[in-house]
Order: C-alpha cells, then structure tokens, then sequence
C-alpha cells in the first residue's frame, strides 16, 4: 500500500483524467506509475513534457467551452431574428481555429513522445 500527495491543482488534473479514461483517481496513479517503471528508459523531462502537454490540452478544451458558449449566443441571436455582425462572427472563427491548432499541436506532442 501506498499514498501519493498532491496540491488540489495537481489532484484537479488528475481527476479529469481520470474520468477521461473511466478510472478511479487511485487506478490512474496506479496506471501512470506502472507505466513510467515498465519503460526506465523515461526520463523526468519526457514526463514533464508530457504534463504540460495535457496540461495545454485542458486549457485547449476550456476554450472550446468558451467558444461554444460564444456559438450558442449567436444562434439565440439568430433564432431571436438578430444578425450577427461580421466582426462577431469572424472573431468566433478566429477563436475556432486557434482551438482547432492548440489541440492538433498537443496531440502531435503526445503522439510524438508516444
């Protein structure tokens, strides 16, 4: 048996993954250490790289959140019988595709470091 300590940040971000994944808080700690002692070739740098990988991919997905409520506006606008103006409209295309590039560039990284 053994515990782990972590800041509520780090157990925040786990716990997603966790979730992500369907496992316990404990099965992913256990799955990540599993991995990392079955490949001793890792090194403390590949692992951080990988942290703030995931890390990005996090804040990639609350953006998307952002500008799917950003979406749902427009559309109540619309079907409101509003019109968006083109300035609106190209900043949520604007804020799509630079969502759309953070998550292709994290998951290249990950897939990179496989």
């Amino acid at each position: 048996m053994c515990s782990v300590r972590v800041n509520d940040d780090e157990h925040a971000l786990v716990a997603t993954a966790a979730k992500a994944i369907g496992v316990t808080v404990a099965g992913f700690f256990a799955k990540a250490a599993l991995r990392a002692a079955l490949d001793p070739h890792t090194s403390a740098a590949a692992i951080a790289g990988r942290r703030e990988t995931v890390t990005e991919l996090f804040a990639a997905r609350r953006h998307l959140g952002q500008i799917g409520n950003n979406l749902n506006q427009l559309t109540r606008a619309v079907n409101s019988g509003g019109q968006p103006t083109d300035t609106q409209l190209d900043a949520v295309l604007v804020a799509v595709r630079r969502a759309s590039a953070r998550v292709q560039d994290a998951t290249d990284r990950l897939l990179e470091d496989g």
